[in-house]
């Protein structure tokens, strides 16, 4: 039985000690406990996946807890694939024993928003001059395109504006432990978002084995 991944909740940051005495710095995980509350067909879908509830809420509304069929009153919902459908039921719960140690997990949350910042913070410019009479050149962006042609700024342009609070999935981090009694999974280095933010961990996908899955759904598109 197998699944692609599940929803947890970040808890912070602290380090372990290897064996060789070497720190790791690792993140830890809320991973589940996580509830099955709707399993998608391809006969009824056109895919197969299942819906995971997560976290709780004081109040859902209507549709909403006629979907959830008693099942809770969950704060996040979101679908993963599973290798086989019938394995799975309404009501089913998992956690972080869904992974072991060693395996290689992908981490998707929102990062840390830093409000309007400039292009040094946003995009890494080294800057302009900081003499020779440029007392105010030395964080501007510089150059944005010319004057006469083409006359504009082109599209994609990197300046200064609105910093992260965006999606960002950080890959291949090995799960250094798991602890299903306590729920919590620990994996080496640091993922995106605040603390008590919600994460999704998803078993981490080679390049070719990603390239084969886009390659079996064009086929299947037509």
């Amino acid at each position: 039985m197998s699944i692609e991944g599940i929803l947890g909740r970040k808890l912070g940051m602290t380090q372990v000690f290897a064996r060789d005495g070497a720190a790791l710095p690792v993140t830890l995980i809320e991973a589940g406990p996580c509830t099955v509350v709707q399993v998608k067909t391809k006969e009824k879908d056109g895919y197969e996946a299942v819906q995971l509830g997560f976290g709780q809420r004081k109040r859902v509304n209507e549709p909403t807890k006629g979907h959830l069929k008693g099942l809770g009153q969950f704060r996040y919902l979101r679908e993963f694939r599973v290798d086989n459908v019938e394995e799975w039921e309404v009501g089913k719960k998992m956690g972080c024993e869904v992974f072991q140690p060693g395996e290689l997990v992908d981490v998707t949350a929102i990062s840390k928003g830093k409000g309007f910042a400039g292009v040094m913070k946003r995009h890494g410019f080294r800057g302009g001059p900081a003499t020779h009479g440029q007392s105010d050149r030395a964080r501007a962006p510089g150059s944005i395109g010319a004057g006469t042609d083409p006359g504009r700024v082109i599209k994609g342009r990197k300046m200064a504006g609105h910093m992260g609070a965006e999606q960002v999935t950080v890959k291949n981090l090995p799960v250094v432990s798991t602890d299903p009694a306590k729920g919590v999974l620990m994996v080496q280095g640091s993922v995106p978002g605040n603390t008590g933010s919600l994460v999704k961990i998803r078993r981490a996908v080679s390049a070719s084995e990603r390239s084969k899955k886009r390659a079996v759904s064009r086929a299947a598109a037509g």
